[in-house]
């Protein structure tokens, strides 16, 4: 299967996308993802069509391929000026002076009201609009999916058309609107440049991400006297192994290891935190941080286009060409939108002809309701919001991973966490340890523990790997890790290990007070315990869903009497302790049938039930399997954006409703006004344009609207 993704150019609305869907679902390709709002489009083929045919296919629709995005983000550069505002700067002049006619007596221009010199000025305009609006419709209408484009280019031809007829016919003034065709070109070119550059301004945080992934590194390369050379070299050319220096005020141009050096790093563009966070030899750097102060010597890890930033940038861009449940009737509508508006403009027009007598008055009025009609707004109502709502998302530290889940954050009533570096940091220390075998000095039962935990991920595990590392640990025959138990090994000599939770002692100890129990042979040969830090911010967000109405629940893996200190501390409902990875399945399966539920975890042990959950959540510092299983993940390594992230999905659920109910009752008000001759076809034509805008404002508002 080979991978194509594209910038496509020309694509306005809903129609457009999914014509070009359609036109490639025909053509067999899969994983298709189309997203008007910033002309991506993504998909797979097979090798039955090559890319070069189907790119011709695209073209064939009247859509143009900008280029490809290449695999380290880039995009092909833009054009140096919005092609709706270069040809609503061609045809301004011959509009502005056609309209000039008007005022002929009082400027004295009588030679305007002549019909060959109105022919001159319009036919240029009108050239231009067929050039666009007259091609795309046509293309459109050969593929059975009319879109907004005929509505215009139909209302236009009728108004030249019928002018053209009155000047070959020498029938006068009264049959000349060649002002009324040139207007409604020219003002809705303007509508798509105001269009378009409102769509684009929805896309400012995610844009932002994008240009953070460029930057030039300093690459440390070695000559043939062993001396360090610094090469300046763009990011995108770095591979992992590289070696780089990244010096005070510097941006992390790729996902790193330090080698030498300490500094403070600003992560605020992946975790939303502007404090810095000091990092030191060992630590890790992501890419598109800031080096606040210091000088490090740092591997790379990933090559750009692996970078936790791009696939970041990545997942945003495929959430927002998703479509969240409530978008479905609008396509619906979107889909028999032209033809409906077509069949009015024609019905008006014949009732309005046997109503009146009156010819022109009937086809102005049949002009004006083509050109009112919006089927964009219904199909920009719902990409406009999305694209805000995930992109101040991505800005603040927080990641969708789908655009659903912010529709179904509106309905959470219940949330349940995780313990263990979720509610608590994680950050584990040894607290006490007692060994029960009197065989075993204090070397040998540390050596036993730490050769054990140290292939697991469990933030126990690595608490007291980290805290009794040592050299010369025992090589097992055979080990592996039992979820919800813990580490089970086999020695050389035959001897069987295992270190794990309670579970791990049954029949054999009754004190659950301990967090690891070693066992050799079934028998108990000690325990550790460990302590962890509540999160500080834990106690707040619980209250915030308390305040919510939202039900709290604790569903642990560890002992009941710990989780209920951790539960009565941070103040959470129901507590539910001593659960297997099945068990938490269970409950969370019974949990989302009573109510849509949200759940929070950050483990291995959490995956299954992060996946069954209404919405998975998880943290950024979470094990890689519970990341790729939730639907959102929190980038600040911690609960602190969980209230913004429920609160972004309300509300941008409810900016969705607000356009929607803006774009149907503007087209079911406007068409009938114009059909009654309330409304002009040049007035239509600007009203028309704006119509889109003021959905782009409201949702633009949710970039600074305060939704906790």
């Amino acid at each position: 299967m080979e991978n194509i993704h594209w910038k496509v150019e020309g694509m306005d609305c809903t129609n457009c996308a999914l014509t070009v869907r359609r036109y490639l679902e025909k053509e067999g390709a899969t994983a298709i993802k189309v997203n008007f709002v910033d002309g991506d489009v993504a998909f797979q083929i097979n090798g039955k069509s090559t890319p070069a045919q189907i790119q011709k296919g695209v073209e064939g629709l009247g859509y143009k391929v900008a280029g490809n995005i290449t695999d380290n983000g880039s995009v092909p550069a833009k054009p140096a000026i919005n092609i709706h505002l270069r040809y609503t700067l061609m045809c301004l002049p011959f509009t502005i002076v056609l309209l000039l006619h008007m005022f002929h007596g009082v400027l004295g221009w009588h030679w305007l009201m002549n019909p060959w010199v109105q022919l001159a000025l319009c036919a240029p305009v009108y050239i231009i609009g067929m050039g666009y609006f007259g091609k795309s419709a046509i293309k459109s209408l050969r593929n059975g999916m009319p879109n907004m484009n005929v509505l215009i280019a139909v209302g236009a031809t009728a108004a030249f058309a019928y002018s053209l007829i009155g000047t070959l016919q020498n029938l006068g003034e009264d049959y000349l609107f060649y002002e009324t065709a040139a207007t409604i070109i020219t003002l809705v070119f303007f509508g798509n440049y105001l269009e378009s550059a409102s769509i684009q301004s929805t896309q400012k945080a995610l844009n932002k991400l994008a240009k953070s992934q460029k930057v030039v590194a300093n690459m440390i390369a070695f000559d043939e006297n062993h001396q360090e050379v610094i090469m300046p070299v763009d990011n995108a050319d770095l591979r992992s192994g590289d070696l780089i220096l990244i010096k005070s005020g510097e941006q992390v141009p790729a996902d790193c290891k330090i080698l030498w050096g300490d500094a403070s790093i600003n992560e605020a563009i992946i975790t939303g935190e502007s404090l810095p966070v000091d990092k030191h030899a060992k630590d890790l750097l992501i890419g598109g941080s800031l080096v606040v102060n210091g000088t490090v010597k740092a591997q790379v890890t990933a090559a750009a286009s692996d970078s936790a930033l791009a696939n970041i940038v990545n997942l945003v861009k495929q959430a927002q060409g998703e479509k969240p449940p409530v978008q479905q009737m609008a396509d619906k509508v979107s889909a028999i939108f032209v033809p409906a508006v077509i069949a009015i403009a024609v019905l008006t027009f014949i009732i309005n002809y046997w109503v009146l007598h009156d010819f022109t008055a009937s086809l102005m009025r049949s002009i004006a309701v083509l050109v009112i009609a919006c089927p964009c707004a219904l199909g920009l109502a719902t990409p406009a919001a999305v694209a805000v709502g995930l992109g101040r998302a991505a800005r603040s530290g927080v990641l969708f991973r789908n655009a659903t889940s912010l529709e179904l954050f509106k309905d959470i009533s219940q949330v349940v966490f995780d313990k263990t570096g979720t509610l608590t940091t994680g950050a584990l220390t040894v607290a006490a340890f007692k060994i029960a075998d009197s065989n075993l000095t204090e070397e040998e039962f540390k050596r036993i523990v730490f050769s054990l935990e140290k292939y697991s991920n469990h933030p126990i595990a690595k608490s007291i790997t980290a805290a009794w590392k040592m050299k010369g640990d025992i090589r097992w025959d055979k080990i592996e890790e039992v979820k919800g138990l813990g580490m089970k090994a086999t020695s050389k000599e035959g001897d069987e290990y295992i270190a794990g939770s309670f579970k791990v002692t049954e029949g054999i100890s009754d004190d659950k007070s301990h967090n690891v129990y070693v066992l050799k042979n079934k028998s108990l040969v000690g325990w550790v315990d460990v302590k962890d830090d509540i999160r500080p911010e834990a106690k707040t967000v619980v209250q915030y869903l308390k305040a919510k109405g939202i039900k709290t629940y604790l569903l642990s893996g560890d002992s009941e009497a710990k989780s209920k200190a951790i539960a009565g501390e941070v103040g959470i409902d129901e507590v539910i302790a001593e659960q297997t990875p099945e068990q938490k399945l269970a409950h969370i399966e019974r949990l989302t049938k009573q109510a849509p539920t949200a759940m929070i975890g950050d483990g291995i042990n959490d995956a299954p039930a992060l996946a069954k959950a209404t919405i998975g959540i998880s943290l950024s510092d979470a094990s890689h399997i519970a990341v790729q299983t939730a639907d959102v993940v929190l980038m600040n390594h911690g609960l602190k954006n969980l209230p913004l992230s429920l609160g972004l999905g309300k509300h941008t659920f409810l900016t969705i409703k607000q356009n929607l109910f803006w774009a149907f009752c503007y087209n079911i008000v406007a068409i009938p006004l114009a059909a009654f001759g309330f409304l002009s076809p040049m007035f239509g034509a600007l009203v028309m344009g704006l119509s889109d805008v003021v959905l782009a404002i409201n949702s633009g508002r949710l970039f600074v609207k305060k939704v906790v």
